[in-house]
Protein backbone atom coordinates (compact mmCIF):
# COMPACT_ATOMS: atom_id res chain seq x y z
CA UNK A 1 0.00 0.00 0.00
CA UNK A 2 1.16 3.55 -0.67
CA UNK A 3 0.76 6.29 1.93
CA UNK A 4 -2.72 7.34 0.83
CA UNK A 5 -3.94 3.74 0.78
CA UNK A 6 -2.39 3.13 4.19
CA UNK A 7 -4.26 6.07 5.71
CA UNK A 8 -7.48 4.98 4.05
CA UNK A 9 -7.10 1.53 5.61
CA UNK A 10 -6.31 3.01 9.02
CA UNK A 11 -9.29 5.36 8.99
CA UNK A 12 -11.84 2.99 7.47
CA UNK A 13 -10.95 -0.32 9.06
CA UNK A 14 -10.15 0.73 12.60
CA UNK A 15 -12.32 2.60 15.11
CA UNK A 16 -11.10 6.07 16.02
CA UNK A 17 -12.73 8.15 18.74
CA UNK A 18 -12.12 11.50 17.05
CA UNK A 19 -14.20 10.43 14.05
CA UNK A 20 -16.63 7.84 15.42
CA UNK A 21 -17.16 8.60 19.08
CA UNK A 22 -17.87 6.11 21.83
CA UNK A 23 -17.49 2.97 19.70
CA UNK A 24 -13.74 3.58 19.57
CA UNK A 25 -13.19 4.07 23.30
CA UNK A 26 -11.15 1.37 25.05
CA UNK A 27 -11.89 0.66 28.69
CA UNK A 28 -8.58 -0.96 29.58
CA UNK A 29 -4.91 -1.11 28.53
CA UNK A 30 -4.89 -4.77 27.50
CA UNK A 31 -4.39 -4.18 23.78
CA UNK A 32 -1.70 -1.51 24.06
CA UNK A 33 0.24 -3.65 26.53
CA UNK A 34 -0.03 -6.56 24.11
CA UNK A 35 1.22 -4.35 21.28
CA UNK A 36 4.09 -3.00 23.37
CA UNK A 37 5.26 -6.52 24.14
CA UNK A 38 4.94 -7.51 20.47
CA UNK A 39 7.10 -4.49 19.48
CA UNK A 40 9.72 -5.36 22.16
CA UNK A 41 8.67 -2.47 24.41
CA UNK A 42 9.92 0.61 22.51
CA UNK A 43 8.35 2.82 25.22
CA UNK A 44 11.00 1.54 27.66
CA UNK A 45 13.82 2.65 25.37
CA UNK A 46 12.99 6.37 25.46
CA UNK A 47 12.76 9.10 28.08
CA UNK A 48 9.45 10.91 28.09
CA UNK A 49 7.28 13.68 29.53
CA UNK A 50 3.60 12.76 29.81
CA UNK A 51 1.03 15.54 29.31
CA UNK A 52 -2.70 15.27 30.09
CA UNK A 53 -5.49 17.77 30.70
CA UNK A 54 -8.84 18.95 29.39
CA UNK A 55 -7.46 21.95 27.47
CA UNK A 56 -4.04 23.36 26.68
CA UNK A 57 -2.16 20.07 26.56
CA UNK A 58 -1.37 20.49 22.87
CA UNK A 59 0.01 24.01 23.28
CA UNK A 60 1.90 22.98 26.41
CA UNK A 61 3.41 19.96 24.68
CA UNK A 62 4.55 22.00 21.68
CA UNK A 63 6.08 24.77 23.80
CA UNK A 64 7.95 22.26 25.93
CA UNK A 65 9.19 20.42 22.82
CA UNK A 66 10.40 23.69 21.29
CA UNK A 67 12.37 24.55 24.44
CA UNK A 68 14.01 21.12 24.55
CA UNK A 69 14.90 21.45 20.88
CA UNK A 70 16.57 24.80 21.55
CA UNK A 71 18.48 23.13 24.41
CA UNK A 72 19.99 20.77 21.84
CA UNK A 73 18.00 17.65 22.60
CA UNK A 74 16.68 15.39 19.86
CA UNK A 75 13.02 15.76 20.77
CA UNK A 76 10.08 13.58 19.85
CA UNK A 77 6.54 14.93 19.99
CA UNK A 78 3.35 12.88 19.95
CA UNK A 79 0.03 14.76 19.88
CA UNK A 80 -3.52 14.31 18.59
CA UNK A 81 -5.62 14.91 16.65
CA UNK A 82 -3.98 16.14 13.47
CA UNK A 83 -5.34 19.03 11.42
CA UNK A 84 -4.05 18.50 7.88
CA UNK A 85 -1.94 15.34 7.71
CA UNK A 86 -1.83 12.28 9.97
CA UNK A 87 1.96 12.64 10.21
CA UNK A 88 1.55 15.83 12.29
CA UNK A 89 0.87 13.54 15.25
CA UNK A 90 4.42 12.15 15.32
CA UNK A 91 7.41 14.47 14.97
CA UNK A 92 11.10 14.62 15.76
CA UNK A 93 12.60 18.11 16.04
CA UNK A 94 9.55 19.52 14.32
CA UNK A 95 9.71 17.20 11.30
CA UNK A 96 6.78 14.89 10.59
CA UNK A 97 7.37 11.16 10.57
CA UNK A 98 8.24 10.08 6.99
CA UNK A 99 5.46 8.57 4.90
CA UNK A 100 7.58 5.50 4.22
CA UNK A 101 7.92 4.79 7.95
CA UNK A 102 4.15 4.91 8.38
CA UNK A 103 3.44 2.64 5.41
CA UNK A 104 6.20 0.16 6.29
CA UNK A 105 5.10 -0.06 9.93
CA UNK A 106 1.47 -0.67 9.04
CA UNK A 107 2.26 -3.17 6.29
CA UNK A 108 4.67 -5.11 8.50
CA UNK A 109 2.34 -5.36 11.48
CA UNK A 110 -1.05 -5.35 9.77
CA UNK A 111 -1.79 -9.05 10.52
CA UNK A 112 -1.24 -8.38 14.24
CA UNK A 113 -3.47 -5.29 14.18
CA UNK A 114 -6.26 -7.21 12.48
CA UNK A 115 -5.95 -10.30 14.68
CA UNK A 116 -6.22 -8.29 17.90
CA UNK A 117 -8.61 -5.62 16.55
CA UNK A 118 -6.41 -2.76 17.68
CA UNK A 119 -7.97 0.69 17.68
CA UNK A 120 -6.65 3.53 15.56
CA UNK A 121 -5.27 5.22 18.66
CA UNK A 122 -3.53 2.12 20.02
CA UNK A 123 -1.92 1.49 16.66
CA UNK A 124 -0.78 5.09 16.32
CA UNK A 125 0.69 5.16 19.83
CA UNK A 126 2.63 2.01 19.02
CA UNK A 127 3.89 3.62 15.81
CA UNK A 128 5.06 6.72 17.72
CA UNK A 129 6.93 4.74 20.38
CA UNK A 130 8.53 2.53 17.72
CA UNK A 131 9.64 5.53 15.66
CA UNK A 132 11.06 7.47 18.60
CA UNK A 133 12.98 4.44 19.84
CA UNK A 134 14.37 3.57 16.41
CA UNK A 135 15.50 7.16 15.84
CA UNK A 136 17.11 7.40 19.29
CA UNK A 137 15.41 10.54 20.57
CA UNK A 138 16.83 12.08 23.74
CA UNK A 139 13.34 12.75 25.05
CA UNK A 140 9.77 12.63 23.76
CA UNK A 141 6.76 14.70 24.80
CA UNK A 142 3.76 12.38 24.86
CA UNK A 143 0.26 13.90 24.93
CA UNK A 144 -2.65 11.78 26.08
CA UNK A 145 -5.57 11.37 23.74
CA UNK A 146 -8.54 11.96 26.01
CA UNK A 147 -8.29 10.71 29.57
CA UNK A 148 -5.29 9.51 31.50
CA UNK A 149 -5.68 6.35 33.55
CA UNK A 150 -6.92 4.25 30.62
CA UNK A 151 -5.28 6.22 27.82
CA UNK A 152 -3.15 4.13 25.47
CA UNK A 153 -0.15 6.35 26.17
CA UNK A 154 -0.29 5.49 29.88
CA UNK A 155 2.20 2.64 29.69
CA UNK A 156 5.24 4.92 29.88
CA UNK A 157 7.40 5.65 32.91
CA UNK A 158 8.08 9.34 32.29
CA UNK A 159 10.64 11.76 33.67
CA UNK A 160 7.77 14.11 34.47
CA UNK A 161 3.98 14.06 34.39
CA UNK A 162 1.95 17.18 33.58
CA UNK A 163 -1.79 17.86 33.93
CA UNK A 164 -2.73 21.22 32.45
CA UNK A 165 -6.25 21.67 33.82
CA UNK A 166 -9.59 19.97 34.42
CA UNK A 167 -12.86 20.84 32.72
CA UNK A 168 -16.12 19.10 31.85
CA UNK A 169 -15.45 17.39 28.54
CA UNK A 170 -15.90 13.79 27.34
CA UNK A 171 -18.14 13.28 30.36
CA UNK A 172 -19.67 10.15 28.83
CA UNK A 173 -16.29 8.46 29.28
CA UNK A 174 -14.45 10.27 32.07
CA UNK A 175 -17.20 11.16 34.55
CA UNK A 176 -19.91 13.72 35.12
CA UNK A 177 -18.07 15.84 37.71
CA UNK A 178 -14.74 17.65 37.88
CA UNK A 179 -13.68 15.33 40.68
CA UNK A 180 -14.36 12.22 38.60
CA UNK A 181 -12.53 13.64 35.60
CA UNK A 182 -9.60 14.70 37.78
CA UNK A 183 -9.35 11.16 39.14
CA UNK A 184 -9.09 9.83 35.58
CA UNK A 185 -6.44 12.38 34.60
CA UNK A 186 -4.55 11.70 37.84
CA UNK A 187 -4.08 8.16 36.57
CA UNK A 188 -0.93 9.31 34.77
CA UNK A 189 0.80 10.05 38.10
CA UNK A 190 3.49 7.38 38.55
CA UNK A 191 5.48 6.27 41.62
CA UNK A 192 8.30 8.71 42.34
CA UNK A 193 7.68 10.76 39.19
CA UNK A 194 7.16 14.52 39.77
CA UNK A 195 3.80 15.91 38.71
CA UNK A 196 3.06 19.49 37.59
CA UNK A 197 -0.55 20.67 37.79
CA UNK A 198 -1.18 23.69 35.56
CA UNK A 199 -4.31 25.11 37.16
CA UNK A 200 -5.32 24.32 40.74
CA UNK A 201 -8.98 24.14 41.66
CA UNK A 202 -10.72 23.69 44.98
CA UNK A 203 -12.74 20.79 43.59
CA UNK A 204 -9.75 18.87 42.26
CA UNK A 205 -6.65 19.90 44.19
CA UNK A 206 -7.09 17.35 46.97
CA UNK A 207 -7.51 14.55 44.45
CA UNK A 208 -4.16 15.37 42.88
CA UNK A 209 -2.47 15.78 46.25
CA UNK A 210 -3.78 12.43 47.48
CA UNK A 211 -2.69 10.61 44.31
CA UNK A 212 0.76 12.21 44.46
CA UNK A 213 1.11 11.26 48.12
CA UNK A 214 0.14 7.66 47.38
CA UNK A 215 2.85 7.52 44.73
CA UNK A 216 5.43 9.47 46.76
CA UNK A 217 5.60 11.95 43.90
CA UNK A 218 6.56 15.59 44.28
CA UNK A 219 3.62 17.76 43.23
CA UNK A 220 3.85 21.34 41.96
CA UNK A 221 0.93 23.65 41.22
CA UNK A 222 2.18 25.92 38.45
CA UNK A 223 -0.32 28.70 39.11
CA UNK A 224 1.05 29.03 42.64
CA UNK A 225 4.67 29.30 41.49
CA UNK A 226 6.36 32.70 41.19
CA UNK A 227 8.31 32.28 37.97
CA UNK A 228 9.35 34.89 35.42
CA UNK A 229 7.19 34.84 32.31
CA UNK A 230 8.52 34.86 28.75
CA UNK A 231 6.71 35.94 25.58
CA UNK A 232 5.68 33.32 23.02
CA UNK A 233 4.70 33.26 19.37
CA UNK A 234 1.59 31.33 20.41
CA UNK A 235 -0.93 34.14 20.56
CA UNK A 236 -3.94 34.35 22.83
CA UNK A 237 -4.14 35.54 26.41
CA UNK A 238 -5.12 32.04 27.54
CA UNK A 239 -1.57 30.90 26.68
CA UNK A 240 -0.35 32.68 29.83
CA UNK A 241 -1.53 29.76 31.96
CA UNK A 242 -0.01 27.24 29.57
CA UNK A 243 3.33 29.07 29.72
CA UNK A 244 3.30 28.91 33.52
CA UNK A 245 2.74 25.16 33.24
CA UNK A 246 5.65 24.89 30.82
CA UNK A 247 7.98 26.98 32.98
CA UNK A 248 7.20 24.87 36.05
CA UNK A 249 7.84 21.76 33.98
CA UNK A 250 11.21 23.11 32.88
CA UNK A 251 12.17 23.68 36.51
CA UNK A 252 11.35 20.07 37.33
CA UNK A 253 13.38 18.79 34.38
CA UNK A 254 16.32 20.95 35.45
CA UNK A 255 16.20 19.33 38.89
CA UNK A 256 16.62 15.98 37.17
CA UNK A 257 19.74 17.11 35.34
CA UNK A 258 18.35 18.25 32.02
CA UNK A 259 20.45 21.19 30.81
CA UNK A 260 18.03 23.94 29.85
CA UNK A 261 19.15 27.57 29.99
CA UNK A 262 16.98 30.67 30.27
CA UNK A 263 17.95 31.48 26.69
CA UNK A 264 16.69 28.06 25.60
CA UNK A 265 13.38 28.84 27.30
CA UNK A 266 13.12 32.34 25.85
CA UNK A 267 14.04 31.33 22.29
CA UNK A 268 12.00 28.14 22.48
CA UNK A 269 8.84 30.00 23.45
CA UNK A 270 9.37 32.67 20.82
CA UNK A 271 9.79 30.02 18.12
CA UNK A 272 7.23 27.40 19.13
CA UNK A 273 5.25 27.70 15.90
CA UNK A 274 8.29 27.72 13.61
CA UNK A 275 10.05 24.92 15.52
CA UNK A 276 7.07 22.59 15.86
CA UNK A 277 4.68 23.91 13.17
CA UNK A 278 1.73 23.98 15.53
CA UNK A 279 -1.51 25.11 13.90
CA UNK A 280 -4.92 26.33 15.00
CA UNK A 281 -4.20 28.14 18.28
CA UNK A 282 -5.57 31.68 17.87
CA UNK A 283 -4.09 31.49 14.40
CA UNK A 284 -4.42 34.58 12.22
CA UNK A 285 -5.48 33.62 8.71
CA UNK A 286 -6.00 37.08 7.31
CA UNK A 287 -6.28 40.80 7.93
CA UNK A 288 -8.70 43.40 6.60
CA UNK A 289 -10.86 41.68 7.71
CA UNK A 290 -9.11 40.11 10.64
CA UNK A 291 -9.59 36.33 10.50
CA UNK A 292 -8.83 34.19 13.56
CA UNK A 293 -9.15 30.40 13.79
CA UNK A 294 -9.00 28.54 17.09
CA UNK A 295 -9.50 24.90 17.99
CA UNK A 296 -11.20 25.58 21.36
CA UNK A 297 -14.27 23.35 21.38
CA UNK A 298 -15.53 22.83 24.93
CA UNK A 299 -16.88 25.11 27.66
CA UNK A 300 -13.57 25.43 29.48
CA UNK A 301 -11.63 26.25 26.32
CA UNK A 302 -14.19 28.62 24.84
CA UNK A 303 -14.50 30.56 28.10
CA UNK A 304 -10.79 31.34 27.79
CA UNK A 305 -10.83 32.02 24.06
CA UNK A 306 -13.96 33.92 23.04
CA UNK A 307 -13.44 36.97 25.33
CA UNK A 308 -10.32 37.77 23.32
CA UNK A 309 -12.47 38.85 20.39
CA UNK A 310 -13.44 41.94 22.39
CA UNK A 311 -9.80 42.98 22.52
CA UNK A 312 -9.99 43.88 18.82
CA UNK A 313 -11.56 46.94 17.21
CA UNK A 314 -14.04 45.87 14.54
CA UNK A 315 -17.34 46.91 13.03
CA UNK A 316 -19.15 43.58 12.71
CA UNK A 317 -18.43 40.08 13.95
CA UNK A 318 -18.84 37.03 11.70
CA UNK A 319 -18.64 33.52 13.20
CA UNK A 320 -18.11 30.38 11.15
CA UNK A 321 -19.36 27.67 13.50
CA UNK A 322 -19.49 23.90 13.33
CA UNK A 323 -19.34 21.16 15.93
CA UNK A 324 -19.70 17.42 16.55
CA UNK A 325 -22.90 15.61 17.43
CA UNK A 326 -21.93 14.60 20.98
CA UNK A 327 -21.13 18.14 22.12
CA UNK A 328 -23.15 19.61 25.00
CA UNK A 329 -24.58 22.56 23.09
CA UNK A 330 -26.41 23.91 26.13
CA UNK A 331 -23.01 24.51 27.71
CA UNK A 332 -21.11 26.01 24.77
CA UNK A 333 -23.66 28.00 22.73
CA UNK A 334 -24.45 30.53 25.50
CA UNK A 335 -20.76 31.50 25.46
CA UNK A 336 -20.95 32.89 21.92
CA UNK A 337 -21.86 36.56 21.39
CA UNK A 338 -25.40 37.31 20.19
CA UNK A 339 -24.42 40.39 18.18
CA UNK A 340 -22.77 38.43 15.37
CA UNK A 341 -23.67 36.94 12.01
CA UNK A 342 -23.36 33.16 12.13
CA UNK A 343 -22.42 30.77 9.33
CA UNK A 344 -23.46 27.33 10.50
CA UNK A 345 -21.78 24.30 8.94
CA UNK A 346 -21.10 20.61 9.45
CA UNK A 347 -17.54 19.22 9.72
CA UNK A 348 -16.97 16.53 7.10
CA UNK A 349 -16.71 13.58 9.50
CA UNK A 350 -19.27 10.99 10.67
CA UNK A 351 -19.56 12.75 14.05
CA UNK A 352 -20.26 16.12 12.48
CA UNK A 353 -23.47 17.76 13.69
CA UNK A 354 -25.94 18.65 10.96
CA UNK A 355 -25.80 22.39 10.26
CA UNK A 356 -29.61 22.77 10.39
CA UNK A 357 -29.68 21.14 13.82
CA UNK A 358 -26.89 23.40 15.03
CA UNK A 359 -28.69 26.49 13.72
CA UNK A 360 -31.93 25.41 15.38
CA UNK A 361 -30.21 24.88 18.73
CA UNK A 362 -28.25 28.13 18.41
CA UNK A 363 -31.46 30.09 17.82
CA UNK A 364 -32.59 29.11 21.32
CA UNK A 365 -29.66 31.15 22.65
CA UNK A 366 -30.17 34.16 20.39
CA UNK A 367 -27.61 33.16 17.77
CA UNK A 368 -28.88 33.55 14.21
CA UNK A 369 -27.38 33.29 10.77
CA UNK A 370 -27.09 31.17 7.66
CA UNK A 371 -26.85 27.44 6.98
CA UNK A 372 -24.26 25.92 4.64
CA UNK A 373 -23.61 22.44 3.29
CA UNK A 374 -19.90 22.55 4.06
CA UNK A 375 -17.27 24.33 6.11
CA UNK A 376 -15.63 25.72 2.98
CA UNK A 377 -18.90 27.25 1.76
CA UNK A 378 -19.56 28.84 5.15
CA UNK A 379 -16.02 30.22 5.33
CA UNK A 380 -16.20 31.64 1.80
CA UNK A 381 -19.56 33.28 2.53
CA UNK A 382 -18.21 34.90 5.68
CA UNK A 383 -15.22 36.31 3.80
CA UNK A 384 -17.44 37.63 1.03
CA UNK A 385 -19.83 39.28 3.49
CA UNK A 386 -17.20 40.82 5.76
CA UNK A 387 -16.01 44.39 5.27
CA UNK A 388 -12.29 45.24 5.69
CA UNK A 389 -12.82 46.47 9.25
CA UNK A 390 -14.86 43.44 10.34
CA UNK A 391 -13.73 40.39 12.35
CA UNK A 392 -14.19 36.71 11.36
CA UNK A 393 -13.88 33.99 13.99
CA UNK A 394 -13.73 30.36 12.86
CA UNK A 395 -14.20 27.62 15.44
CA UNK A 396 -16.37 25.26 17.43
CA UNK A 397 -14.47 22.14 16.46
CA UNK A 398 -10.96 20.99 15.63
CA UNK A 399 -12.40 19.56 12.43
CA UNK A 400 -13.76 22.92 11.28
CA UNK A 401 -10.27 24.38 11.58
CA UNK A 402 -8.76 21.38 9.80
CA UNK A 403 -10.96 21.91 6.76
CA UNK A 404 -10.03 25.54 6.19
CA UNK A 405 -6.27 25.26 6.75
Amino acid sequence: MNYSETLQWMFSRLPMYQRQGSSAYRKDLTNILLLAEYLSHPEKKIKTVHVAGTNGKGSTSHMLASILMEAGYKTGLYTSPHLKDFRERIKINGQDIPEIYVTTFIEQHKPFFEKHELSFFEMTVGLAFDYFASEGVDIAIIETGMGGRLDATNIIEPELSVITNIGLDHTQFLGETLEQIAAEKAGIIKPGVPIVIGESDGETENIFRKKAEENMSEIVFADKENLSDFPSDLKGTYQFKNRKTVLSSVEQLRKQGWQISDDDVRIGLLNTVSNTRLLGRWQQLGSNPMIIADTAHNKHGLQATLPQIDEYDYEKLHVVLGTVNDKNLAEVLPLFPKNAAYYFCKPDIPRGLDAETLASEAKKFGLTGYIFNSVSQAYLAAKQAAAPNDFIYVGGSTFVIAEIL
